[in-house]
């Protein structure tokens, strides 16, 4: 059985979609200097490659080969496949809608298992997802896992989704948010769950600066030497 590496430090930062957990751990990446693991991008990357390679969003066995082979690359507050900057074409609903329908595929889970585990490198790795605590790096010293209420999360994506320029309908994304929690908690293979000895903090009434600071008291606690940037 496959393990995470324990002597590279690990944060962990789980939770739902709309939480924050990616503006947490965009903070944490520029406070800290470590890598950066993004892990909804994989799948939304990958929905998107099999969408260009003709591979279709059931086929398990063709899907882990992508999977496998894939060529993604976090830098400078990007996503790069291919040489290719995505931008938000895996930020729209129809990419977290594929990424949703291939994320419960065992073959496709077990292939980007392997891919982010060898994202721990030193210094560190903030890794942010929905199994990140509980499957990925259960051994992480530090482990996160982010809350907030549907309509909070919903409003969020509205207002992101909104500056980006889309044409956006605020009671559909809170259906599709429902719709997700539910799929997402229900899967059979890596549900949505917090670690045991995670760190639950609800961010609906804070601030993404309320957040950090009430997470890097955590980290601090977890590594002292560390130094605020």
């Amino acid at each position: 059985m496959m393990t995470d590496a324990p002597e590279v430090p690990v944060i962990a930062v789980d939770g739902p979609s709309g939480v924050g957990k990616g503006t947490l751990a965009r903070a944490l990446v520029q406070r800290l200097h470590w890598h950066y693991l993004e892990s909804g991008a994989l799948y939304r990357a990958l929905g998107l490659l099999a969408e260009r390679r003709g591979v279709a969003l059931d086929d398990a066995r063709g899907l882990a080969q992508l999977a496998a082979g894939l060529e993604l690359l976090f830098a400078d507050g990007a996503v790069w496949l291919d040489g290719e900057e995505l931008g938000d074409s895996i930020r729209t609903e129809a990419a977290g809608r594929r990424a949703s329908q291939i994320a419960p595929l065992p073959a496709v889970r077990a292939a980007l298992l392997r891919w982010q585990r060898r994202c721990a490198r030193p210094p560190g790795l903030v890794a942010d997802g929905r199994d990140m605590g509980s499957v990925v790096f259960p051994s992480a010293a530090c482990k996160i896992f982010l809350t907030a209420s549907a309509e909070a999360r919903a409003m969020r994506r509205f207002k992101q989704l909104r500056e980006k320029g889309f044409n956006v309908n605020i009671a559909r994304l809170l259906r599709d948010i429902r719709e997700r929690d539910w799929r997402d908690s229900k899967r059979s293979v890596s549900p949505l769950k917090r670690a045991g000895d995670a760190f639950e903090l609800d961010t609906t009434g804070l601030s993404a600066d309320e957040v950090m600071a009430v997470v890097f008291k955590r980290v601090e606690q977890t590594w002292p030497l560390l130094k605020r940037g």
